[in-house]
């Protein structure tokens, strides 16, 4: 009889009580939780068939005192003490967090908003908010640099401040003393080369094509004519659907109009990619000053080093927008 009961007793606490048929369940623990919440979440997503059992547990294992937020992912059957051992340790499992051709604050916070647990409002008013990256030497109009489109593994339960901060510091290991090198000998600093690459990541198809237009844009600044970069007047007139950059367009009112204003607009127009930046920081060295898509819509363009040169070729790129009837 003691001997039946000593198995039933271990059969309580370190059996496989609790069965997932093979499928994993994740259990959320937000910051603040209390034991009493934490509980609640884990009884929501866990088939217990015991709680009083799974509450003495916890409460010998001092959990109430110990919880501990995150993102659980529980993947196999276990027994309720391996169940508390794990919520009481910490060991969350990590969220991978993917983002790319991010154009604004906003589609960066609602890519990433809800992946952790800081949501698309929450991450979009601290951005919002210069005075909370302003010592970092950011502006409101240029924070957006800091972002650098990857994967990166983070904990669920990651605030808003928690992402920047994370994200702060991938930006200042990315930037190295080689690449902080490269961007002092073509006289730029890393947010100019984060705006440089913006344009040209949405400037070209062709990645190979990528340091000769980074050339061209870098010759224009040394000799103080306008980038005239297409991408910033979609950008100041918020329509991506742009295909053809009409004259009209080129009188918008906007300090992003790099038509109308010499230099670098206030910020990037996107999220950089480490591909537009590297191309920037490696940018070809010729003299050329212009370059106009080719009419073979092949993605590629011609390059010229006169005025004259260029619009011949530019009037070859019109023409055939005219005769597929792009007009806009």
């Amino acid at each position: 009889m003691v001997i039946l009961c000593i198995i039933l007793v271990y059969k309580m606490l370190f059996g496989l009580n609790i069965k997932l048929d093979n499928k994993a369940t994740v259990i959320y623990i937000k910051d603040s939780s209390t034991y009493r919440q934490a509980m609640d979440s884990v009884k929501a997503h866990l088939p217990i068939n015991n709680p009083k059992i799974l509450n003495w547990i916890a409460e010998k294992k001092n959990y109430p005192q110990l919880v501990k937020p995150g993102r659980y992912v529980i993947e196999k059957d276990l027994s309720y003490t391996g169940l508390i051992n794990i919520l009481r340790s910490g060991r969350q499992t990590p969220v991978n967090i993917t983002f790319n051709k991010v154009r604004t604050l906003s589609d960066l916070a609602g890519k990433v908003g809800g992946r952790i647990e800081a949501d698309s409002a929450e991450i979009i008013a601290f951005l919002n908010d210069p005075e909370n990256y302003i010592n970092d030497g950011f502006t409101k109009e240029n924070v957006i640099s800091v972002f650098i489109p990857d994967t990166y593994e983070l904990f669920w339960n990651t605030s808003a401040k928690g992402f920047y901060s994370r994200m702060l510091k991938e930006y200042r290991k990315f930037w190295t003393d080689e690449r902080l090198a490269k961007a002092k000998v073509v006289k730029l600093t890393p947010v100019e080369v984060a705006i440089l690459a913006s344009i040209i990541d949405d400037e070209v198809a062709k990645p190979d094509e990528k340091p000769r237009i980074a050339g061209v844009y870098l010759n224009r600044l040394r000799r103080g004519i306008h980038l005239q970069a297409c991408p910033t007047i979609k950008y100041a007139l918020n329509d991506w659907t742009i295909t053809r950059v009409l004259k009209a367009y080129l009188e918008v009112d906007s300090p992003y109009n790099t038509y109308k204003h010499y230099g670098f607009p206030p910020g990037p127009i996107g999220c950089s990619t480490i591909e537009g930046i590297d191309a920037v920081l490696n940018a070809e060295k010729h003299d050329y000053l212009y370059f106009a898509a080719k009419a073979d819509f092949s993605g590629y363009h011609n390059f010229s080093r006169t005025l004259a040169e260029h619009n011949r070729y530019a009037a070859l790129y019109q023409k055939e927008l005219n005769k597929r009837k792009i007009f806009k």
